[in-house]
């Protein structure tokens, strides 16, 4: 029966922010602006340090990796909701939505990891500025970014493996303008204990602990001030 239930769900809606057909317009060129300023700050981020050979520092490559990261996750949900705006259709195929869900965690989790890379490559310049060059050398550098990477990856991966079996019965209705995990869990008719469980652990792992090496960074760094 929940295989028959999940097959039936061929495309979700998103509800966005709201139905109101007055606030539509203000709404989607709200988004249209914030969407191209932030991919057109990040290229002109990426473009300058790639331009500048006084920018080919640690620093700066881990930046314009930030702002790469940046434009993903933007391009992975705003989109989307604008399409649905202008063309007054709510829909969105279950593959786009998954797809949409596993993205935007991936790059969300990248977000998260190099902004802790970024930390501790500022706690070593400022703390051990003697020895900084032979620590963040060029292969260390793209050897956290790699990780931070595949760290992203196997968040996506894992929420939205399991997110795949859940069975959904005739509330499609997402009160969102993406894919966002939670509210998907919320539409399952079938038991979502161990995706409970992978949130909880994802929310200790993935923003609990870049959130403490930032945090010890700065206490390390303020005896220096």
């Amino acid at each position: 029966m929940k295989f028959q239930n999940q097959t039936l769900v061929t495309e979700f809606l998103l509800l966005g922010l709201t139905d109101d057909p007055e606030m539509q317009p203000l709404i989607f060129n709200l988004f249209l602006l914030i969407y191209l300023l932030t991919i057109g700050g990040n290229l002109l981020i990426i473009l300058a340090i790639s331009l500048d050979s006084h920018l080919h520092t640690p620093m700066y490559f881990f930046l314009s990796n930030l702002s790469f990261t940046d434009i993903c996750l933007s391009t992975t949900t705003i989109p989307k909701m604008l399409v649905n705006i202008h063309t007054q259709d709510q829909r969105i195929s279950y593959t786009g939505c998954f797809s949409q869900l596993c993205f935007a965690l991936v790059f969300g989790c990248l977000e998260n990891c190099l902004l802790v890379v970024m930390a501790y490559d500022r706690y070593v310049a400022i703390c051990q500025p003697l020895r900084y060059t032979a620590i963040m050398h060029p292969h260390l550098c793209v050897l956290l970014v790699l990780l931070s990477l595949l760290m992203g990856i196997v968040h996506g991966l894992l929420h939205s493996l399991a997110a795949l079996p859940l069975s959904f019965c005739t509330n499609v209705e997402i009160p969102h303008y993406f894919c966002e995990l939670a509210q998907i869990i919320k539409l399952a008719c079938s038991d979502t204990f161990i995706n409970a469980m992978l949130i909880y652990s994802a929310a200790n792992t993935v923003f609990g602990l870049p959130l403490i090496g930032i945090i010890f960074s700065y206490v390390k760094l303020s005896p220096v001030f």
